[in-house]
């Protein structure tokens, strides 16, 4: 039994994990002292320039182990052989957490994405859900763009002030989460986004840049919302529609 428990917080553990590479973006990590840093990864090609001296000072400083790899090794560890530049770090994100645990919330407001696909707009997506009134983001592993430098970036660091729900599939989510109300943004939508009386549970889905939302997640959404517009302006950009969404009451 004890063994289990183990297994189970070592897991819960290692699934908050996530791997960033690229020599400026862990010189950057390592500064920033609120980002718990779990391992260094480096190449054993590396040559000992400033920038990796200066990784392997901050990571002394800050007693976290550094793990050398060769270069086969390191590209299966960064995902990214062609800009990790030999170096990766692991960060641990309390924010990251199973999409399971959503179950045990007693009320919420999330933002769901489908097919998010570009950096930019996530990171910006999670900057205005910190900043509004939004519960958590369901971010599926699948089909979407992943936690990257360029998300970091894009969300001017507040990745971690927001819950992130991981899962596979975001269809296999929202078939679990049958009392709450699952709202399609659409722009052929007749009700409005100002017009709702919002759900204890409410569940708001966003689409692919150019594609929408697609049809296997829209048949499990129960009601579908649109952005009124003017002057002939048809949609907006799903960051800044994530913003609206984030900063409804």
């Amino acid at each position: 039994m004890e063994d289990s428990q183990e297994y189970k917080k070592k897991k819960a553990y290692f699934e908050k994990i996530i791997t960033l590479y690229g020599r400026n973006v862990v010189v950057e990590v390592l500064q920033e002292s609120g980002i718990e840093v779990h391992k260094v990864h480096m190449a054993n090609s590396n040559k000992p320039d400033g920038v990796i001296e200066t990784i392997l000072k901050l990571a002394k400083e800050r007693n976290i182990e550094v793990a050398y790899h060769d270069k086969a090794a390191l590209s299966r560890i960064s995902k990214n052989a062609k800009q990790d530049q030999g170096v990766a770090v692991d960060i641990i994100a309390s924010s990251y957490q199973n999409a399971n645990e959503i179950k045990n919330l007693k009320s919420f407001k999330l933002l769901a994405l489908d097919g998010i696909q570009n950096p930019q707009n996530l990171g910006m997506i999670i900057r205005s859900c910190a900043a509004g009134y939004v519960d958590g983001i369901i971010l599926p592993k699948k089909n979407s763009a992943k936690i990257s430098p360029l998300v970091i970036k894009a969300s001017a660091g507040t990745l971690f002030r927001v819950p992130i729900y991981y899962c596979n599939t975001l269809d296999e989510v929202l078939r679990e989460l049958k009392e709450a109300k699952i709202y399609l943004l659409s722009s052929h939508a007749k009700n409005s986004i100002y017009n709702i009386q919002r759900s204890e549970k409410s569940i708001f889905v966003l689409g692919n840049e150019s594609e929408g939302v697609s049809k296997e997640i829209e048949k499990l959404c129960n009601d579908s919302l649109s952005i009124p517009m003017n002057r002939g302006v048809e949609s907006l950009n799903v960051a800044v529609t994530a913003s609206l969404i984030a900063f409804m009451k």
